[in-house]
């Protein structure tokens, strides 16, 4: 039985989102620390909760690929990973490698967000998420969304809701209620940075 999230939970993340708060939140992987990602501040506050240096970017969710084209640019080959992600393929499939993990994209040439966020090379990761509550969130806020793993730099990436430290718990403006019970274990995504030629490298399956 799908869960369904409460309306008031997600307009209390939204209004946390919108006055440059930082939130804990459900992705389609595991939970996220997130921010609205065209915010500098916002996006400085998660760098120093998480102590780890903004030279390392985070990635971004979107709900929706019809919308990368204004934040990145979407080589071919990046084209067709999201056709066969639609179409309930393998999105990786590379001598033999294959995943149905949720995909991370890096693309080239990130605009439109925040400075900090993109990584030196002006690159940025994006996900496009069919998760319920982060699908929404980024609807309705109408901009991107910092999705980082909800721990200290170096420390275990929590597989669900009950292993998240209280140093994080305590450092954030909103702790969204929805799935704080789901005792399934996530995993993080499968990412693939793809360059402006339309080459491509598994950073992790």
């Amino acid at each position: 039985m799908e869960m369904r999230y409460n309306k008031e939970d997600l307009q209390a993340a939204l209004q946390a989102l919108r006055s440059g708060g930082i939130i804990l939140y459900p992705t389609d992987t595991v939970w996220g620390i997130g921010c609205d990602a065209t915010n500098p501040e916002a996006v400085a506050k998660i760098y120093a909760l998480k102590r780890r240096q903004d030279s390392k970017s985070m990635l971004v969710l979107l709900d929706s690929a019809a919308k990368l084209n204004y934040y990145v640019d979407v080589p071919e080959a990046a084209e067709i990973l999201l056709e066969t992600m639609v179409n309930d393929q393998s999105p990786i499939s590379n001598h033999q490698c294959q995943t149905a993990k949720p995909l991370t994209i890096i693309y080239p040439n990130a605009r439109h967000l925040a400075p900090n966020l993109i990584a030196e090379d002006g690159s940025v990761g994006i996900r496009i998420t069919n998760e319920p509550f982060s699908k929404a969130l980024c609807a309705q806020l109408k901009r991107p969304i910092v999705s980082t793993s909800a721990n200290i730099s170096g420390e275990p990436t929590p597989k669900a809701f009950r292993e998240i430290s209280e140093a994080i718990l305590d450092n954030t403006d909103y702790i969204c209620l929805f799935r704080r019970q789901d005792e399934a274990e996530h995993e993080p995504s499968s990412i693939i940075k793809i360059n402006a030629d339309g080459t491509f490298v598994i950073i992790r399956k």
